[in-house]
């Protein structure tokens, strides 16, 4: 039942603590904190806002999840609660102020992308397994 359940939702959870205030600082403007300041060979100044983390990890979670639509058990369960995930980032994206960011776009894109992939990597394999015997 474990592998059921879609790890997309921990970018949602993340970017909602940071709504929150619960990521250091107060809500939104926390999405602009630095959490990695580089100086590069180059001379020039390389940072990661944790906006940019929240991508960086989503991109993560969606490898693993179009991983996870290449197994053949539970399946459908995943893909299910997958869109509900959307429907979730979708819904907060129209309803909640605070989610109108250019961030929690990229993050629903990315789980529209794994609702979509996930579809499509689970029909392509399925057509791989059914076998007409003549």
């Amino acid at each position: 039942m474990f592998n059921a359940i879609p790890l997309m939702i921990i970018p949602f959870i993340l970017y909602n603590m940071s709504m929150l205030g619960l990521m250091g600082g107060g809500g939104l403007p926390s999405l602009e904190n630095d959490v990695i300041v580089l100086s590069m060979i180059s001379g020039a100044m390389w940072s990661m806002s944790l906006g940019d983390l929240f991508i960086v990890i989503a991109l993560a979670v969606l490898f693993f999840e179009i991983l996870k639509a290449t197994r053949y058990y539970g399946s459908l369960t995943n893909h299910m609660l997958s869109m509900l995930v959307f429907i979730a980032f979708l819904v907060e994206f129209l309803l909640v102020q605070d989610a109108a960011t250019q961030v929690f776009f990229i993050l629903m894109t990315i789980v529209l992308i794994d609702v979509i992939g996930g579809f499509a990597v689970s029909i392509r394999t399925a057509r791989r397994d059914v076998s007409i015997g003549l």
